[in-house]
């Protein structure tokens, strides 16, 4: 494939047949260009496309936002001139912020209020972002992050969404020697958040209310399993950890009071798993008798992204991931699996030289 104008993409034209894809045949001075491998495949592809999340999303819209490829071509404002055409890069969740205002000043871009969601968001020409179940992306420098020659393509893919959701809220709350953290829900996210805790040298127990999961708990470094299915689960922990991070989309069902019980004083129960749902109805009196206190966190900065990487190679991370080939029908496939829980725990789309040819 000669370089293109525009991309060459899966993309999703209806919420009622979210599964289904169709193939489809601007560039700023501070933009990257990049050449699709792989893509990883979030959980929030599969709220966005079947509008659980209740978003109008842009159609048609590719999805996709654990992107890593090769730069394909740079625009003479990128300021990092560290990157150069054919290094391998990844892309996360956000794609664009306006970078001038006091949350992104402050450092904190990925709470800016005019930024860019890797796909769905229009720029202000209009242009909706695309992701990378795609042969290209097109992504300001800002948010392009060179992947450690150490981290293989298929395994990094997933860090750059589920990997920092789950690092940036750990390292900002305090996960460390001698803390004792929860992790709730042993899923994309939950694995991920097992394997930071442990890195970081926090004490590491899981919450599931899936027995099964066990086994791979121990095998991914956790100290303990908690199975929440018994109706008095929490009596046992009373006050024991500092945090839990919930990593599940089922925290709508949950009865949050038992959770607060677990948390020492002005412990945090804090949410990365977001679901489709309200929460359960809760009364202020449930954070008074240990002062707790109930947050969410969205993705994290480019400190934390660069941070993450390089704990990534210091400590060997290496996510459960299952790769599937990028077509109609692998698409499809992967949306499916994860929308019914049927993947342990992350898949990654590869094969995209045999789809959309050599780009580079």
């Amino acid at each position: 494939m000669t370089y293109p104008e525009t991309t060459d993409a899966f993309t999703v034209t209806s919420i009622n047949q979210w599964s289904h894809f169709t193939r489809q045949a601007r560039f700023e001075e501070d933009d990257i260009d990049i050449a699709v491998d792989a893509c990883g495949v979030c959980a929030s592809d599969v709220h966005t496309i079947t509008g659980g999340w209740n978003e109008d999303i842009p159609l048609p819209l590719c999805v996709g936002h654990e992107t890593i490829g090769k730069v394909v071509r740079i625009g003479s404002k990128v300021m990092d001139k560290d990157i150069k055409i054919g290094d391998r890069v990844g892309v996360g969740a956000q794609v664009g912020a306006d970078l001038a205002c006091g949350t992104c000043l402050s450092g904190h871009e990925n709470y800016c209020p005019n930024q860019l969601d890797a796909y769905g968001s229009k720029h202000p020409d209009g242009t909706v972002t695309q992701g990378g179940f795609s042969s290209h992306v097109r992504v300001h420098n800002h948010f392009v992050f060179r992947i450690p020659e150490k981290l293989e393509t298929k395994l990094a893919a997933p860090l750059l969404c589920a990997g920092l959701t789950t690092y940036s809220p750990l390292k900002r709350l305090g996960a460390g020697p001698g803390k004792k953290i929860a992790i709730c829900g042993l899923g994309g996210l939950g694995h991920l958040a097992v394997l930071w805790s442990v890195a970081l040298g926090a004490e590491c127990y899981v919450l599931s209310h899936s027995s099964r999961k066990s086994d791979d708990a121990r095998l991914l470094g956790a100290k303990g399993f908690i199975d929440t299915s018994n109706s008095d689960w929490s009596l046992p922990w009373k006050s024991k950890f500092d945090l839990i991070l919930s990593c599940t989309g089922a925290v709508d069902r949950f009865h949050l009071p038992d959770y607060f019980s677990t948390l020492t004083t002005f412990g945090i129960f804090h949410m990365v798993g977001l679901p489709d749902n309200p929460l359960l109805p809760l009364e202020t009196q449930a954070f008074v008798p240990n002062a707790c206190s109930l947050s969410a966190s969205n993705i994290g900065n480019r400190t934390e992204m660069i941070e993450m990487l390089s704990l990534a190679v210091r400590a060997n991370i290496r996510p459960w991931v299952e790769t599937i080939d990028i077509s109609e029908d692998g698409c499809k496939e992967a949306v499916e699996r994860v929308h019914s829980g049927d993947v342990k725990f992350r898949f990654t789309l590869v094969g995209y030289d045999a789809v959309f040819g050599q780009r580079i």
